[in-house]
């Protein structure tokens, strides 16, 4: 359709090109090829009689002219969705709708496993894809290449909506033979003791705890640093490192590997967990269900949580309910 000689069509390229500021990742917003969204950044300068992206130094920059369009075109695209575009309505029991959704593998494992068990028969058609933590995860969601982003809150954007599913606190973990853990956990054993960490993307960003004890004055001993939460109670097996975990994990893990679990010797604040969406989204049938189902599945993880704190206990604590058994 054309509109004062220009292709509509050519507005949903302009927006991803203003957006993007690259060729390259406007085709794959676009879900085009290189050359088609080059030759539409072509028909569009033509039509403006404007350069609108110039190469300076390694990067393209906007021009004045393309300043100027990003709120209009923008502004036009967003009144077309929400009054000429109608949803479909949606039935979980029968979409086939795919969701792309960006967490850990600690989350994975303690919120979205029994959330995707739950859809298998709630949602047979629908489609799950996780994608593991990178460097700028807000930056995949303002891209749309993931349409759920489940991290810390402190780690979020304030340009889209999000919500709060739990908070989580933190343990030490290691080997059920280790010495060190056959007796109170202080805050010296703690810093004497050698360390496992997960590091994340290829910036190696630094799991909470690792940023929250960089900030205290006594730096730990960071033996090995693993690629992942889940990788790291192999990794202290068989050793007598310990490693900061989240509480919900650990004691999950314990459950079935020989581990044990203490309490810190000294007190982190807990993190919070949260999901958040893209703001265009925020009337998405599919991804609003989906959202209530994580924070449905995030209320009934917290009582396991909860019934099973006592379980975490000083070695003290322990040999006296150990006595009273025997």
């Amino acid at each position: 359709m054309r509109f004062e000689r220009l292709d509509l069509n050519l507005l949903v390229a302009l927006d991803a090109l203003l957006t993007e500021r690259s060729v390259s990742l406007a085709a794959d917003r676009l879900c085009l090829s290189q050359s088609a969204t080059s030759s539409a950044l072509a028909r569009l300068r033509e039509y403006f009689g404007d350069e609108l992206m110039v190469v300076r130094g390694r990067a393209m920059v906007l021009t004045a002219r393309a300043e100027d369009l990003i709120e209009p075109v923008r502004a036009v695209l967003e009144q077309i969705r929400s009054t000429i575009a109608v949803a479909p309505a949606f039935d979980p029991a029968t979409s086939d709708r795919q969701i792309r959704i960006m967490a850990s593998d600690y989350v994975t494992e303690v919120l979205l496993a029994a959330m995707l068990r739950e859809m298998e028969s709630a949602a047979p058609g629908m489609r799950f894809e996780i994608q593991p933590m990178h460097d700028q995860p807000v930056e995949a969601l303002d891209r749309n290449l993931v349409d759920l982003l489940v991290t810390i809150d402190t780690a979020m954007s304030s340009d889209h909506p999000s919500r709060i599913l739990f908070e989580e606190g933190h343990v030490v973990v290691g080997w059920d033979q280790n010495p060190a853990l056959q007796r109170e956990m202080t805050r010296e054993l703690y810093f004497e003791l050698g360390h496992v960490t997960a590091r994340f993307g290829k910036t190696r960003v630094p799991a909470f705890e690792d940023a929250f004890m960089r900030r205290m004055k006594q730096p730990r001993r960071v033996d090995v640093v693993a690629p992942s939460f889940l990788s790291v109670p192999g990794l202290l097996v068989g050793t007598m490192r310990i490693a900061t975990m989240h509480r919900r994990l650990a004691q999950q893990i314990a459950s079935y590997a020989p581990l044990a679990v203490r309490e810190l010797p000294f007190d982190v604040p807990p993190i919070r967990e949260a999901v958040q969406w893209h703001i265009s989204n925020n009337n998405d049938a599919a991804i609003r269900w989906v959202i209530e189902r994580i924070a449905l599945a995030a209320e009934v993880s917290v009582r396991p949580a909860e019934k099973s704190a006592s379980n975490v206990v000083p070695l003290a604590e322990r040999r006296v309910g150990d006595q009273s058994a025997s």
